[in-house]
């Protein structure tokens, strides 16, 4: 949408807003609601394309893959595929019914917009699964394992990036890892484990096998997605030339850095502690390498830490061109 465009229909949602505050609000609290509303506007703009992007990927999973050969999944979807396939109930229907008792428990637990966009991207689903034809890819057991995992994954997570779910079994998790000591991994796993028992006792132990290796395929794609394509290390550099260190990394990775002040605590009793600057920076995990090649040549003896970083925004996160 032309920026133009967008700053009108902002403004105008901003009048009707503020229709009865309209002549005594001023002129600088007036343009920042057009900036608040702006930003909200502009989220649920990519928030919608998540969605949309991610209910097309679960969909052609689900029928392009795992359904025409009777296969199944973990989590909500692999309960609507076993139920499907003991009844006469089409799966469209399963996905929304199945996923109610989850997105009230989110209404609840997470907050209402959550909820809410969570059924319109289920509800979405299930529209696709009926009535959109997807082709039959491929009858070969393996790929339609890893491909129908990697499609339905891929979908789940890019609809998480919108800020809504797929599947409510990490709803679930959440609330039952708040009150008892199991971690959220702890009771998808025991979750997933159920379903595929009881697949393996509806099928076959071997569809159940390929379902495995399915949800494998899928929890791994959701992770990608929603951890983003680069995983940034966070980097904590404790040396006497720090300030060499500094602008190697601004010259020679043209990465940003934060500084520090701190004190060295290993001395003696009674001795003053020396002080020191710290160096922190994100790189990518490519960029690691570099960073430690840069670190050695100025400080042999440099202390280094390093931790994984699940996502990062604003400041100089992308990497800046070099002169």
């Amino acid at each position: 949408m032309h920026p133009f465009i967008q700053y009108t229909i902002v403004r105008n949602i901003v009048k009707y807003k503020l229709k009865n505050k309209i002549e005594t609000i001023s002129a600088e609290d007036f343009e920042n609601e057009v900036q608040n509303i702006k930003v909200e506007f502009s989220h649920w703009g990519s928030d919608i394309f998540f969605m949309l992007l991610g209910v097309v990927s679960a969909s052609f999973g689900l029928k392009g893959f795992l359904l025409p050969n009777s296969f199944v999944d973990g989590g909500v979807t692999g309960i609507s595929l076993i139920t499907a396939e003991l009844t006469t109930i089409p799966l469209s229907i399963l996905l929304i019914l199945i996923n109610i008792p989850f997105l009230i428990l989110a209404y609840f637990t997470v907050n209402k917009r959550f909820a809410v966009k969570s059924l319109f991207a289920i509800i979405l689903l299930a529209v696709f699964v009926h009535a959109v034809p997807f082709p039959s890819v491929t009858d070969d057991k393996l790929l339609i394992a890893v491909f129908g995992g990697f499609f339905l994954g891929l979908g789940i997570g890019l609809a998480i990036r919108g800020g809504s779910v797929l599947d409510g079994t990490e709803v679930l998790a959440v609330y039952i890892s708040r009150r008892t000591s199991l971690t959220i991994g702890d009771i998808i796993l025991v979750f997933n484990v159920l379903i595929f028992s009881v697949a393996a006792y509806v099928f076959s132990i071997v569809i159940a096998l390929y379902a495995i290796l399915t949800y494998l395929a899928a929890a791994k794609t959701v992770d990608f997605v929603v951890s983003g394509i680069e995983e940034y290390i966070g980097v904590t550099i404790i040396s006497e030339k720090n300030e060499e260190i500094r602008l190697a990394i601004i010259e020679k990775l043209g990465r940003g850095c934060t500084i520090y002040s701190g004190k060295k605590g290993f001395s003696k009793r009674g001795e003053p502690l020396k002080e020191t600057n710290i160096i922190y920076t994100l790189v990518t995990r490519l960029e690691l390498s570099k960073l430690n090649t840069e670190v050695e040549k100025i400080d042999n003896d440099a202390f280094i830490i390093m931790h994984s970083v699940k996502d990062a925004k604003g400041g100089m996160i992308k990497k800046r061109p070099l002169n």
